[in-house]
């Protein structure tokens, strides 16, 4: 559960804390308050996009840092427990803080209790604690890819059929190897002679790692020896001088009458001692410079050993890296890649035979195992199909039919078709009146069925999701009147085993909350400020009526608001 959220300089946000509670929360606020900036700061915390717009104009760096509470050791968020157990990072009492910072040199950082975590950590981490779902995610019903995903993680399946993809990952690489080993003759020898040679070009170089930006830089100070050597005679000459008019000179006068002075008051002790300090570091430079253009030499020929060398490095990256840009591991890379393929092209290690008996043993355990998690989804796909009816027909879609359906891959007599998930196709029917024929959801729902189609499958997932808090950014879009209070009667049901947070700009979903966070955005000075701060008692009631009529004042539209969250459980 998320218990308190502290962002600094993130876009319009200069600073705010704001303390999240168990239950229903809604977020509201008017029309360009910064209700999504809010959300957009926690998916930031939570691993998502980074980048300089989300620092605030004229600070250097924005800041998100977040406190969860974890539940005991058991139940639904036991992966996070684990998670935080093989990374070695503790909770303390029950909690964690996740905090994270973008500066404006575009680097980021992120620390999990206190321990520094790379993006991808945080991301992982973070899924187990919270499901944030925004309008981005609504239109993911809109690809029927995303279909099978929601079926799976409702089957309770998601690492049988990962594993799955592994298996089929290997067979698609063994036939590829195959396919290799059955190359025309021709093309395979002109392919060895190509890899051979490029193989052969890169080993003869001897290059070495960094030995480019080396080779740069002894370029550059050979090919400007003159001024080169001009600054560092001029340099030397000013710090040591002659007859007395160098720096050294004048600083052994300095330090003579800075010791004098500091043997006759105490007081100058100290100054003296920071002179006789930098008098030395003065002469160690000095000597230091000297010493440099004592050994500052033009050498041409080895100017032109270096042209040449970097000259034949520049025309290998070009050729096997993509271009002059790259390194000289990017060549090396090639290399390796080049003597695998040649490996496999001129039969080392391969026996044609058994790969084929081994392709054999693949496609085999590729098809049982696609066969069994089929049977699995089929059934969950009924049940699926049933749940989510249940749940629509209490959002005011009572004559709606929903469906999962499942179409195995066509195939021929001689060998069955299948993909990286499996041998089923998979997809959302719906039929949203009374007679009309079930048809593709992507293709005909509305925002609003959107909406509430992904409001029911999340309520349905969320008993298999790890997360403690599910995050809804404008679920709202395209509902109103009873279609909204069934919405908000829905999601205070859900919110009784999690703890939900909702963007919305409706009343009627506003009234079933047991808290309510408001967003404001004003002028300070001469920039633009949002603020975060809860509403209750009457502020709420003020908010409530200016959701519902615009206006917070008036007598008539405060005894509406009070009226509603009397009755709807909000006060």
């Amino acid at each position: 559960m998320l218990e308190e959220l502290d962002i600094k300089n993130f876009a319009l946000i200069d600073a705010a804390h704001v303390e999240f509670k168990k239950g229903f929360t809604v977020l509201s606020g008017e029309t360009g308050a910064g209700k999504s900036i809010l959300i957009g700061s926690l998916a930031f915390l939570l691993g998502g996009k980074a980048g300089l717009e989300q620092i605030r104009t004229g600070c250097h760096e924005a800041q998100v840092c977040g406190t969860f509470l974890l539940e005991e050791k058991k139940g639904s968020l036991e992966s996070a427990w684990d998670w935080l157990d093989s990374h070695g990072i503790e909770a303390e009492d029950g909690r964690v803080i996740l905090r994270r910072v973008v500066r404006d040199t575009g680097k980021t950082s992120a620390w999990i209790g206190g321990v520094p975590v790379t993006k991808a950590d945080l991301a992982d981490f973070a899924s187990f604690l919270v499901d944030l779902h925004g309008q981005h995610e609504q239109q993911s019903l809109m690809k029927v890819s995303e279909h099978r995903r929601y079926l799976d993680i409702y089957a309770d399946i998601v690492p049988e059929v990962q594993a799955f993809t592994r298996l089929y990952t290997q067979l698609v690489e063994k036939r590829a190897l195959l396919d290799s080993l059955n190359t025309n003759e021709t093309e395979r020898a002109n392919k060895i002679d190509m890899l051979s040679f490029a193989i052969s070009e890169i080993e003869e170089a001897k290059l070495k790692i960094g030995e480019d930006e080396q080779l740069a830089a002894e370029e550059s100070r050979l090919a400007s020896y003159e001024k080169l050597y001009s600054d560092v005679e001029e340099i030397t000459s000013l710090l040591e001088g002659e007859d007395g008019s160098g720096i050294l000179a004048m600083y052994k006068r300095l330090r003579g009458s800075a010791s004098h002075a500091s043997s006759l008051d105490s007081e100058l002790t100290e100054l003296n001692g920071r002179i006789e300090n930098s008098f030395y570091e003065a002469e160690d430079i000095a000597r230091e410079f000297r010493r440099y253009k004592n050994e500052l030499v033009f050498d041409p020929e080895r100017l032109t050993e270096v042209q040449d060398r970097l000259e034949l490095i520049n025309r290998l990256k070009k050729k096997y890296a993509g271009g002059i840009n790259s390194t000289i591991e990017d060549i090396n890379e090639y290399a390796e890649k080049s003597r695998a393929e040649l490996e496999r092209l001129t039969g080392q290690g391969n026996d044609r035979s058994s790969l084929e008996k081994e392709i054999a043993l693949l496609e085999k355990s590729v098809y049982t195992d696609a066969k069994a998690i089929s049977a699995k989804r089929k059934d969950a796909a009924q049940k699926m199909s049933g749940a989510v009816e249940e749940i629509l027909y209490k959002l005011g879609m009572k004559d709606t039919r929903f469906r999962v359906s499942l179409v195995e891959k066509e195939g021929t007599l001689v060998e069955q078709k299948c993909g990286p998930y499996g041998i089923d196709n998979i997809e959302f029917l719906i039929s949203a009146n009374p007679g009309s024929p079930l048809l593709p959801l992507a293709r005909i729902a509305s925002g609003g069925e959107l909406s509430r189609v992904m409001l029911a499958l999340k309520t349905i997932l969320s008993a298999a999701d790890t997360a403690g808090t599910l995050i809804f950014d404008e679920i709202d879009t395209g509902i109103g009147g009873e279609v909204a209070v069934a919405v908000g009667e829905h999601m205070k049901k859900l919110a009784q085993g999690l703890q939900v947070l909702c963007i919305t700009h409706l009343a009627s979903i506003a009234v079933y909350a047991d808290n309510q966070i408001k967003i404001k955005k004003g002028v300070e000075g001469n920039s633009t400020a949002t603020s975060v701060f809860p509403v209750e008692n009457e502020e709420r009631v003020s908010e409530i009526a200016r959701m519902l009529s615009g206006d917070s004042s008036s007598e008539e539209s405060l005894g509406h608001a009070r009226a509603m969250l009397q009755k709807f459980g909000g006060m």
